[in-house]
């Protein structure tokens, strides 16, 4: 799957929700089956864009910001199994900022962005931070890696 659609007047078509969500499917398949099983909880979903309250939340003043969220407690800071009355985790997948940044970055295919997206977030659900993931993922530092891939 390539993310992109031509459509009948030869125009492009930005990938939809649907095509995001098959392409975060298809990702999470190949991860693997240890880190599958243990993030297997977590549903995936997507959005056009970060919630207001969500931008608010993590300072961000741009919707093309946040291409991603882990919405969910992570295992480090919760026992095997959901409390009653807790909410299973969620890794959020924001459409827009997901293209923008595909856009962005020449060379890189949409569904090896949104793997990237997938594993950061996962990442969150096994209690890793920002901080911490960025020591060992250069992705997001466009200086050190400005469009060569994961």
């Amino acid at each position: 799957m390539t993310g992109s659609r031509v459509g009948s007047a030869g125009a492009w078509i930005a990938p939809d929700a649907d095509t995001i969500a098959g392409l975060a499917a298809t990702a999470r398949e190949a991860l693997p089956a240890p880190i599958r099983a243990a993030a297997a909880d977590v549903s995936v979903r997507v959005a056009e864009a970060a919630p207001e309250e969500v931008m608010e939340s993590l300072g961000a003043t741009d919707v093309y910001e946040i291409t991603g969220l882990y919405d969910g407690t992570p295992l480090t800071d919760r026992g095997a199994t959901l409390e009653s009355g807790e909410m299973p985790a969620t890794v959020w997948l924001y459409r827009r900022a997901i293209l923008d940044e595909w856009a962005a970055r020449p060379g890189v295919t949409l569904g090896t962005l949104v793997a990237h997206i997938l594993v950061h977030e996962f990442a969150h659900h096994f209690g890793w931070s920002d901080e911490e993931i960025a020591e060992i993922d250069r992705w997001w530092d466009w200086e050190e890696r400005p469009d060569d891939g994961p």
